[in-house]
């Protein structure tokens, strides 16, 4: 068959496979079919005498040539022009025998539709790959800038983590000296103000002086106990706890201060396996999550914990109907002293931050359309390799 798609072409032009480009190909074959099938009855069915009009029905066989070597290339210009050839032979010969001179030339017009129709197929071939590879050149380009830019986005997220980790680190060195420099003083001006409360009755107003003095004394010493936390050597991925289990005690911890302000928490209990870190540590973890979302939902309202599970990870989702995260406090959420609440020291979501990546997780924050905040809490399940991104 001498219609068909030229080897020239490259395949990814070419989806012969294609549907759509199938029954393309079958409507310019038939409209080639037509226009051929056209002029030769023209030819064959005009008489001689009418030399004029064979002069043009000569001419409009360019038509399907041309349009054979566009839409098909070489194979399309060049079988276009041996089947006009082919067709066009007999009438010459037979009808225009008689007359040399015209003969001669009638043969010199299907030497010309050959010619004209291998030129049209070459050079439209030459296009059409000559298109290809820029389309493919621009597909590289794109995919090579799609390359860069989440190389890009990689690398200041790296050194958004740095930045973050640099800050970490000072304030672990910083809380390794405070501990030693405040902590003794501390003890000791708490057991002197606990002497002096014992020394009055409680109805006198120096007792109550000195109870707010061990008040804010053991204030002072959370805020210590805080600093420490982060001073701490990072967690050991070979132990491992239960989520469900610490979760549920965390509950038991927490129901009654949400009975206080009428908020339900909702906990579809379900078994999780052994995930990496300390019990302990994702005790606190879950507790200031919780802790977190209760002050900052208003008297009402529901904080829902769901999770997840699969082959490598467990996902546990912390989500409430609360006013949600201002948007442009969502990215310094997790940072030490950061804090938008008046009695707030601005550590507790930062080592809940620092607990999770020193376990291997990740944790992250955003806002609901529908309102609220949802803290998405992943774990690395025991027995498979620390895959953390973040850390």
């Amino acid at each position: 068959m001498f219609l068909g798609v030229d080897k020239e072409a490259p395949p990814s032009a070419n989806n012969g496979n294609s549907v759509g480009n199938k029954q393309l190909q079958l409507i310019r074959l038939t409209a080639l079919a037509a226009m051929i099938a056209g002029v030769t009855a023209l030819h064959y069915l005009t008489a001689t005498e009418h030399s004029d009009s064979h002069g043009i029905y000569r001419r409009l066989y360019y038509v399907p040539i041309v349009l054979g070597g566009i839409w098909f290339y070489l194979r399309g210009g060049v079988g276009i022009a041996l089947l006009v050839s082919v067709l066009y032979a007999p009438h010459v010969l037979f009808q225009w025998g008689h007359l040399p001179a015209i003969h001669i030339e009638q043969y010199l017009e299907i030497l010309i539709y050959n010619t004209i129709g291998f030129l049209t197929g070459f050079l439209s071939a030459k296009e059409h790959g000559q298109r290809v590879k820029a389309e493919d050149a621009a597909a590289h380009l794109t995919k090579s800038y799609d390359k860069l830019k989440a190389q890009a986005d990689l690398i200041l997220e790296i050194e958004d983590q740095l930045r973050r980790a640099d800050r970490l680190s000072a304030l672990g060195e910083l809380s390794a000296g405070m501990a030693h420099e405040i902590r003794n003083p501390l003890g000791s001006i708490r057991g002197t103000a606990e002497i002096l409360r014992d020394a009055f009755p409680p109805d006198n107003r120096y007792a109550e002086f000195t109870g707010i003095l061990v008040s804010e004394v053991d204030r002072l010493n959370k805020v210590l106990e805080d600093f420490l936390r982060f001073s701490r050597p990072d967690g050991s991925e070979k132990d491992f706890f239960r989520p469900d289990l610490v979760l549920q005690e965390v509950l038991q911890l927490t129901r009654q201060e949400a009975h206080k302000k009428q908020i339900r928490l909702v906990w579809d209990e379900q078994a999780l396996p052994n995930t990496v870190g300390d019990g302990s540590q994702f005790k606190q973890v879950f507790l200031n999550l919780i802790l977190n979302a209760l002050q900052a939902l208003p008297t009402g309202g529901q904080i829902r914990i769901d999770a997840r599970k699969d082959d490598e990870k467990v996902q546990l989702f912390f989500v409430d109907d609360g006013p949600g995260i201002p948007e442009a406090d969502l990215d310094k959420i997790f940072n030490p002293f950061f804090t938008t609440k008046d009695d707030g020291t601005g550590l507790g979501l930062a080592i809940t931050h620092r607990i999770v990546l020193n376990h291997c997780g990740q944790i992250k924050v955003e806002n609901r359309s529908e309102g609220g905040a949802k803290f998405t809490l992943t774990l690395q399940r025991a027995g498979h390799s620390c895959v953390n991104e973040d850390k």
